[in-house]
């Protein structure tokens, strides 16, 4: 099983058919030539091994970051 976590659209690379993502503060390049959808600054994005599944609507993406931010604040340690 893989869990995608929302990235958002921070740049775009037409030439290169990718783009760059921000994940929970990490940035890297994938790629998005598997999609059809137009890809802008600020949309969200799912991925899997480098490459964007699909797009996913803005709201849906926060409320995904938030449960992820609530998750990682409960495994940590008290104290």
């Amino acid at each position: 099983m893989c869990l995608s976590i929302p990235s958002k659209v921070v740049a775009l690379h037409p030439e290169e058919t990718s783009i760059t993502v921000d994940t929970l503060g990490v940035k890297r390049k994938v790629s998005y030539h598997l999609i059809d959808d137009p890809i802008e600054i600020d949309d969200y994005v799912l991925i899997h091994i480098g490459f964007v599944m699909n797009k996913i609507n803005k709201a849906e993406a926060l409320e995904t970051l938030a449960l992820y931010e609530e998750m990682a604040e409960k495994m940590q340690p008290e104290g």
